[in-house]
């Protein structure tokens, strides 16, 4: 087999499991993990009920794998967010506002995925617990990458607990635009934007030494 029929193979599973993602955060999020049924996420992805099993060993398997798969790219755009903001020749506050903006941006194309995500950090239950705080960590640690260099550079005060104030900041997002699609939907994502921006500069811009 030649390298390009191998590329073909592995894009066309890739987008096969990108559809199963899809179908199953899609159906978890309206009615809840135990109701949802491996023939009902493979119909919604458009697939047969054995291309579910070939990707994925059982729907605990496909929801774990769901979870590292959306919480990746979550932590992709925060990092991209951050990195641009420091190529743009920003400070620490513009990088964390730009990851704000990215997150808030996530959370509008997946807002099943998020609504999932949020509901599943308060269970403790669940025979994927343990990969749920690994990838919520790989989140936060950029948010607390970021933090940390501000705290080196004297940007932020020392006093800063970093890895609770990342949390805060993860959640604060997710929180936030949760809310605002929930109850608030005719605000734009910018104006979501500029109150979130506001109480982060007022609370961590506010913090630098000297200030």
């Amino acid at each position: 087999m030649d390298s390009s029929t191998t590329s073909t193979g592995r894009t066309r599973r890739e987008a096969t499991r990108q559809k199963l993602y899809e179908a199953a955060v899609t159906l978890i999020a309206e009615q809840g993990f135990s109701a949802t049924t491996v023939d009902e996420i493979a119909e919604r992805a458009g697939v047969a009920k054995g291309t579910v099993y070939y990707n994925f060993a059982s729907k605990s398997v496909l929801f774990e794998e769901l979870l590292r798969h959306g919480v990746g790219l979550l932590t992709a755009s925060l990092r991209d967010a951050a990195e641009r903001a420091d190529r743009e020749g920003g400070g620490k506050v513009d990088a964390l506002d730009a990851m704000v903006r990215a997150g808030l941006v996530f959370i509008e194309r997946y807002p099943s995925f998020t609504q999932l995500y949020v509901a599943e950090l308060w269970r403790t239950n669940r025979a994927w617990q343990s990969t749920l705080m690994v990838v919520r960590q790989q989140a936060v640690a950029v948010v607390e990458g970021v933090l940390r260099e501000g705290v080196e550079s004297g940007e932020f005060s020392a006093e800063i607990d970093v890895p609770l104030t990342a949390a805060a900041l993860v959640g604060m997002v997710l929180v936030a635009a949760l809310d605002w699609q929930a109850f608030q939907p005719e605000r734009s994502l910018d104006d979501v934007h500029a109150a979130l921006s506001r109480l982060l500069q007022g609370r961590v811009s506010g913090s630098r030494q000297g200030a």
